[in-house]
């Protein structure tokens, strides 16, 4: 823990980018010699000599080049430069060390500053008033090469988010060239199509071209109508002068709000890939480009008429929003099919075969599963067969919240995990869910589709049966258990208990009851089943009974299937003890159906795997370490690290159960559907209640 915080400590994190931290530092120091913290370098008598721009170069001061990246314009610029080059040359440094980082940020801000120029040079001499304008404008900050780095940084990320943070960055950018056209904007856009070409094209960051999957043609749709919107504001109510034209407010606030929430309902649906939202969103761009054919088409007579001095007056306001709705439009017709989700929920249906859980069940013994495998045939999940070669198997899954959370391995047949992975995050997507896996053993998690991550959730802990011996240190506390319980007159029975008389029933219900009542919350489900799921024919269910009949505890035992019919193993599920009664009971139980299990030649039971528990030598990222932080808030509630403690005792081996998701934007939905999973019963009180009191108690 001391070497931890050693290497987070501030000066360490210094040492990783000082770069960055020397450039910071040049702008602050810089800022305040000059003044330029509190007034513009431009009313500076020296501004000429030190700043960038088509003048300087004309008059031979290159050496402004290596000037301009330390001074600021205006005193708020450094309030917004700062987060840029941290944000930008930070990252970039610690992903690519100094000596690289420096070489970046150089060439970008030589090819963003001398590119632009070039430019502004090229075109004045066509009579644009726009470059002609530029031809006398100076420049200065370290923007182009802070973007440069940005973009690098960018190229290193994982899919999906390389492609959103490069949209985004596009958008920003196209936006302020195109609409408020200042020369800093230009230089940046020069910069940004140089760097994006240069990490395309340089082997180390070039990555393998896809088609956007569903959820990105939504996401990016999403966008160009949030930056459409954002255009639109700015054409209403901002002054611009930028290469498209010039413009002043014409709008009223009203009018303004009106745009912004019209285009806000429609890219919300289209984020969710609603087909209603895709139709409104076609209509509207195509609204906006006739009205803009009208305006272009009426010039000629809005100029005899006098109503306007110049078609210049209307340019402004007109070309811009058409260029970036065309670009929309033809993003939207040619991504149409990731717009189908109905409107109304209750036609949001996943476009599959519905399996019944005996169907469910037989294909589990035909092809075998995970130790977990058994709780998809409970009554929660839905059992659907997927298209493709593996629709012979089956998947069952719950939907909470948006989110169809598929319950540990895919049941197909063997080589078809990575097509039924496929297969089911298309149908969820197509009916508008979020899809996820929860509790997948290591081959699934193997063969997840590409781009999704994995974590894992719960550690399931395995007891090997063939020549299972409670001998050696390491058995002592089963032993003891074993041999009180013999010394008391403890009778182990392993029976099923739907065919147990009444009073056998009764005793179990009222101590499952009991237990349930201490935790101040409902019984969990979804991976924890209750006496309803231990009265399934195929469960086994081990007892302790005392010679007057009364149960000190018991013990549900799921089967696993290997494939072939054959039962491979058991999976603990249900244990619950009586209060004040056989204090060992469960390690009595546990060893004595082991034992049992052993005799009749099974290969392993599994004592099933604590949730948000994971091995201690685990590599632990930042999704890691938000688990372990809800781990310990729920420790006193339901104890999960305490008895994966316990079963220790049984000197288990230990395989990792992992959460499968798309990428980290989906986990909140996640958490929430997962929430909903396991305490469907539970109200936002009762959780209130007992986190205040997991909170009180701690």
């Amino acid at each position: 823990m001391e070497s931890d915080a050693r290497r987070r400590s501030p000066l360490t994190l210094l040492r990783r980018v000082p770069f960055t931290a020397a450039l910071v530092l040049a702008l602050l120091v810089i800022g305040i010699a000059t003044g330029t913290l509190w007034s513009p370098a431009s009313e500076k008598p020296w501004y000429a000599e030190f700043a960038t721009g088509l003048p300087a170069f004309a008059e031979g001061r290159w050496w402004t080049v290596f000037t301009s990246p330390f001074l600021l314009n205006a005193p708020y610029v450094f309030l917004t430069i700062a987060p840029l080059v941290i944000g930008g040359v930070g990252w970039a440094e610690w992903r690519f060390g100094s000596l690289r980082t420096i070489g970046l940020f150089l060439a970008g801000h030589l090819v963003g500053v001398l590119g632009a120029a070039g430019i502004v040079a090229v075109v004045s001499q066509t009579g644009w008033h726009w470059a002609e304008r530029l031809t006398t404008v100076y420049d200065v900050g370290p923007s182009c090469g802070a973007f440069t780095a940005l973009v690098f940084a960018i190229a290193t990320l994982p899919s999906p988010w390389r492609l959103r943070a490069r949209v985004a960055t596009v958008i920003w950018i196209g936006v302020s060239v195109l609409y408020l056209g200042q020369l800093h904007d230009l230089e940046h856009a020069v910069a940004l199509v140089a760097a994006m070409l240069a990490s395309g094209w340089l082997p180390a960051f070039r990555h393998r071209a896809s088609r956007p999957s569903a959820r990105e043609w939504r996401l990016i749709a999403f966008a160009g109508l949030i930056a459409i919107g954002a255009v639109q504001v700015l054409g209403l109510v901002v002054p611009y002068d930028g290469p498209l034209g010039s413009n002043e407010p014409v709008s009223s606030f009203l009018d303004v709000a009106i745009d912004v929430v019209v285009i806000l309902l429609i890219a919300n649906g289209v984020r969710r890939g609603y087909r209603v939202a895709w139709i409104a969103a076609i209509v509207l761009g195509a609204f906006n480009l006739l009205t803009a054919a009208l305006v272009f088409a009426a010039l000629p007579l809005l100029l005899d008429a006098g109503a306007i001095d110049s078609p210049l007056d209307v340019v402004g306001i007109a070309v811009a929003p058409t260029v970036y709705w065309i670009a929309q439009l033809a993003f939207m017709i040619i991504g149409r099919g990731a717009f189908r989700v109905p409107l109304r929920r209750s036609r949001r249906r996943v476009a599959a075969a519905t399996v019944t859980p005996e169907e469910t069940a037989a294909r589990i013994r035909r092809f075998g599963g995970g130790t977990i495998s058994w709780m998809v045939t409970w009554p929660e999940n839905r059992h659907i067969a997927l298209r493709g070669p593996a629709e012979a198997g089956v998947v069952g899954y719950q939907e909470h919240a948006g989110v169809a959370i598929m319950l540990g391995d895919p049941i197909v047949p063997a080589g078809s995990l990575g097509e039924a992975l496929a297969a089911f995050e298309r149908t969820t997507q197509d009916a508008g869910l979020i899809p996820c896996v929860f509790s997948a053993g290591t081959a699934t998690a193997t063969a997840r589709p590409e781009g999704w991550r994995s974590v894992i959730v719960a550690e399931d802990t395995i007891v090997d049966l063939p020549e299972l011996q409670f001998t050696g240190k390491a058995w002592g506390a089963v032993r003891t258990a074993i041999n009180k319980a013999e010394r008391e007159g403890i009778e182990f029975r392993m029976v099923r208990l739907a065919d147990e008389p009444w009073n056998v029933l009764a005793q179990v219900r009222a101590i499952s009851e009991q237990w349930t009542g201490d935790k101040g919350l409902p019984e969990m489900r979804f991976t924890l089943g209750t006496v309803a799921e231990a009265l399934d024919p195929e469960v086994r269910v081990g007892i302790a009974v005392d010679g007057e009949g009364s149960l000190h505890g018991v013990t549900s035992w799921l089967p696993v299937y290997g494939g072939d019919g054959r039962v491979a193993g058991w999976t603990l599920d249900l244990m619950r003890r009586r209060d004040g009664g056989f204090g060992p009971v469960m390690e009595f139980l546990i060893a004595s159906s082991a034992r049992h299990f052993s005799g009749e030649g099974y290969d392993f039971v599994s004592l099933s795997g604590a949730p948000l528990v994971r091995p201690a030598d685990a590599e632990a990222g930042p999704v890691d370490q938000v688990l372990e932080q809800i781990g310990s808030l729920v420790e006193p509630l339901y104890g999960f690290a305490s008895l994966h403690r316990f079963k220790q005792k049984f000197n288990p081996r230990h395989e990792s159960l992992h959460l499968l998701y798309r990428d980290e934007g989906d986990l909140p939905r996640i958490g929430v559907a997962l929430t909903r999973a396991y305490l469907p019963d539970a109200s936002l009180r009762d959780l209130v209640t007992s986190a205040a009191g997991t909170a009180a108690r701690t």
